[in-house]
């Protein structure tokens, strides 16, 4: 009768065991980081959860220890295999989910995506090139209040009360002396109660008026106004000042002209018309603005001398004045902020 014989281990070779129980997990972990696709984590489940790996091959050596040593070598044995175990899962399951979803080729040789960047709006725009050509002719630029009294607004301007522009419907009053400027005229007569001549200036801002909302009106647009009071100014100067600004503005072959008109603050008064082309090539004359001698009442208004002084005025709408140059027929796309309009300047 035969006897089957189990060789135990010796104490050294036991912490050897445990020691290399321990090192096969740090090297198995270690490995598994390095892993970058299925196939090489194949080779490394082979390498050590295959029947022949590493971590199989450590649990069958538990049965060479004594009674007393298995309870702490199995115990280590199953941390090394539950650790190796779950990071190999966890590394699988990445991989096969990236490798279902496709990856996205980035060309680093193609232009970059260009950037949105904002830029002025064409009202901006375009006041700023009136500005800018006013300002090689010598103007200072003057602003002013948008909440007006009726002194600047109406009666220093000439506008007594019973003119028709002072009527209550056709202006935002916010109490009986006070409403939102329905001119930038006010801003002359700001300009000539602190200045004493020689004045030369533009005043651009916004105006209100209670207007029908068409495709020519609104009820807020811009406006800008030059003033020039100084001693013998004719309208000699103001028609040169005006013919230089739309042959600068709209080009050097644009037509132009007076037409007499009325306006309480200045005398003699004229209209200011272009003459433009529409899509079909007909040929029209479109009011632009007035204009006109500053008229005495309003520098005595201000305190300048009117025996000693003259001075000019005109007033365009910035808007008008773009519509004209752009081909614009309609003043509400100023206001939409629609952006395949606005991309256009």
């Amino acid at each position: 009768m035969k006897c089957n014989r189990v060789l135990f281990l010796a104490p050294r070779d036991i912490r050897e065991m445990l020691e290399q129980f321990e090192q096969i997990r740090k090297d198995a972990l270690a490995e598994l980081k390095k892993v970058a696709d299925l196939t090489v984590l194949e080779e490394f489940r082979i390498k050590y959860l295959g029947r022949k790996g590493q971590v199989t091959h450590m649990l069958s050596q538990i049965g060479r220890l004594p009674s007393e040593q298995k309870r702490k070598a199995g115990q280590l044995a199953n941390k090394v295999k539950n650790d190796v175990t779950q990071a190999f899962d966890e590394i699988r399951n990445t991989l096969q989910a990236r490798q279902e979803k496709p990856q996205e080729l980035i060309d680093v040789t193609l232009p970059g995506i260009p950037v949105r960047v904002g830029k002025a709006h064409v009202i901006t725009q375009t006041l700023n090139e009136l500005l800018e050509i006013f300002g090689r002719m010598g103007f200072d630029v003057a602003y002013g209040p948008e909440v007006e009294d009726e002194w600047h607004n109406f009666i220093a301007l000439n506008i007594g009360p019973e003119h028709p522009a002072r009527d209550p419907a056709d202006n935002f009053y916010i109490d009986d002396n006070t409403l939102l400027r329905s001119q930038t005229s006010t801003i002359q007569i700001r300009v000539m109660e602190r200045t004493r001549p020689p004045i030369r200036v533009v005043a651009p801002g916004r105006v209100y008026r209670p207007d029908t909302v068409d495709a020519t009106h609104m009820y807020m647009f811009h406006q800008l106004e030059a003033l020039v009071v100084d001693e013998g100014v004719s309208m000699v100067d103001m028609k040169t000042t005006i013919e230089q600004f739309i042959h600068t503005f709209f080009g050097p072959e644009t037509k132009w002209r007076f037409r007499p008109s009325f306006f309480p603050f200045t005398e003699p008064s004229a209209e200011v018309d272009l003459l433009l082309k529409d899509k079909a090539g007909n040929e029209s004359w479109v009011e632009m603005g007035g204009c006109g001698m500053v008229d005495p009442n309003v520098f005595d208004a201000v305190g300048i001398d009117s025996e000693k002084y003259t001075g000019w005025a005109f007033g365009f709408g910035i808007e008008r004045l773009a519509m004209r140059k752009y081909g614009i027929t309609d003043i509400r796309l100023f206001f939409e902020n629609d952006l395949r309009f606005l991309d256009q300047f």
